[in-house]
């Protein structure tokens, strides 16, 4: 298969800066728009236009941890942060909040929504990166 030179040049140019905007969705999300889903479905975006450019093998030199270890990951993170609530003795998901003075950054702030929604955006991911395997292996002969 012959790979367009335009395609591989603007997947190159766009896929480093679709996952940063990824993640700036990620961190951003619980106090504006976006999160885990809208940050793991930009993210899974950029891992097809990598797909398309290069084929299965481009997706899998890129994200090397197998696909069922980043959704089960994501999804024992996104229940741990529901479940760590009722620890403290709030409700199942309650948010909590935190905040530190640190070194260089200054005062950090953060959620515990941040948390599960890192968990959705894993679980996102893995499942695109599952069907995009799924989508590059070769089937049995007829």
């Amino acid at each position: 298969m012959m790979r367009s030179t335009i395609l591989s040049t603007a997947t190159t140019a766009v896929f480093h800066t679709a996952v940063l905007f990824s993640l700036y969705l990620l961190f951003a999300g619980h106090n504006q728009p976006g999160g885990g889903f809208a940050g793991g479905l930009v993210a899974a975006a950029a891992l097809v236009v990598r797909y398309v450019d290069g084929g299965s093998e481009t997706v899998r030199s890129l994200v090397r941890i197998h696909p069922m270890t980043l959704l089960g990951s994501g999804l024992v993170l996104a229940n741990v942060t529901g479940i760590g609530a009722w620890l403290f003795g709030g409700a199942f998901l309650e948010s909590a909040k935190w905040q530190w003075d640190a070194p260089i950054l200054g005062v950090v702030k953060t959620t515990s929504a941040l948390f599960f929604d890192a968990g959705v955006y894993l679980v996102v991911v893995a499942l695109v990166l599952m069907v995009l395997r799924t989508l590059g292996e070769e089937g049995e002969p007829s």
